[in-house]
């Protein structure tokens, strides 16, 4: 079996069950973080469960499935695949960068760090350094969209096009850190778009929604530059391509057409989601205002019928 830079390549196309077994050779970089992310999670919840205090079963499952999610895609033969195959690399990407997040952000770490952590000894330390960072400049810089979405539109146009991905994916430490930086960037544009958790930057439904369709956007128009293009954008894969017997161009339509097809399912979601808490905030701030009314009275709806009373007067 042919190697890369220490990773074991595969010899033939791939199969399902070559995509989900252990490889051998892989550095398991994320998948250990996936652990100890979920590890530390379910103790968290546990600790508010163990002490009768509420927390959603619905928020732990998101989590434990993007953890989950990760340690699959990053460990099992995918990952190979990955260094081997522009279309399995492009299922990689759009997974770390698109389902993967939404998942993780949905469990709402955040609330449970501050929630679950003792107040005393080591805890305090991180209370007070996590709400350090909540506040500090650095933070809303990077949650803004203004940051998020060129950095989604680096990671796609930038990579790809500039040929910065032949330069990284020359080594197994550049994959692994592109594999990091995809997660990264997913995890900075899914933030102000779908926590629950106390951030510097709230963006409106409205800038939510806006944030959605332009990274659906990108997803569309890459996906069909790659299965429009007839020469090969990312020679790194070109070797490899060919040594397991197949052809690089129709490979590299293949990784198109999962930006443009896959890419977008987790997007809808996300949109629905949040056209969903619209909806419900809208609903909710209406009853309020409508029980206000009913104790305090409408001081707006009070000044018209009091117009309208005078209107009448006048006119007779």
């Amino acid at each position: 079996m042919k190697t890369f830079d220490g990773v074991w390549l595969p010899q033939g196309p791939p199969t399902l069950p070559d995509l989900l077994t252990l490889a051998p050779g892989l550095f398991p970089l994320l998948p250990l973080v996936a652990s100890v992310l979920a590890a530390a999670y379910a103790a968290g919840a546990t600790r508010l469960w163990m002490q009768r205090r509420r927390w959603p079963v619905w928020r732990s499952a998101c989590f434990l499935l993007g953890c989950l999610a990760l340690a699959a895609t990053t460990g099992l033969g995918l990952e190979s695949y990955g260094y081997a195959l522009l279309s399995v690399f492009m299922f990689q990407q759009l997974t770390l960068m698109m389902l993967i997040p939404p998942l993780l952000v949905l469990g709402s770490p955040g609330t449970l760090l501050l929630r679950a952590t003792p107040h005393r000894g080591l805890g305090r330390a991180v209370l007070r350094a996590a709400h350090g960072g909540l506040r500090s400049r650095a933070a809303r810089w990077v949650l803004s969209p203004w940051f998020a979405l060129p950095l989604s539109l680096a990671a796609y146009y930038g990579l790809y096009l500039a040929g910065l991905a032949d330069r990284i994916l020359t080594t197994t430490a550049g994959h692994i850190a592109l594999e990091v930086a995809f997660l990264t960037a997913g995890i900075l544009f899914t933030i102000p778009v779908l926590t629950s958790d106390p951030v510097p930057v709230r963006l409106t439904h409205a800038g939510r929604a806006v944030d959605i369709f332009a990274e659906a956007a990108l997803h569309v128009f890459f996906g069909v530059l790659l299965m429009m293009a007839t020469t090969v954008l990312v020679d790194a894969f070109s070797a490899p391509t060919i040594a397991l017997g197949l052809d690089p161009i129709a490979d590299q339509r293949l990784a198109g057409g999962l930006a443009w097809s896959y890419g977008e399912a987790p997007t809808l979601l996300v949109l629905l989601y949040v056209m969903h808490r619209w909806f419900r905030d809208d609903t909710a701030r209406a009853a309020a205002a409508g029980r206000y009314a009913d104790a305090h009275g409408d001081p707006e709806l009070d000044a018209y019928n009091a117009y309208l009373t005078r209107l009448g007067q006048t006119d007779t």
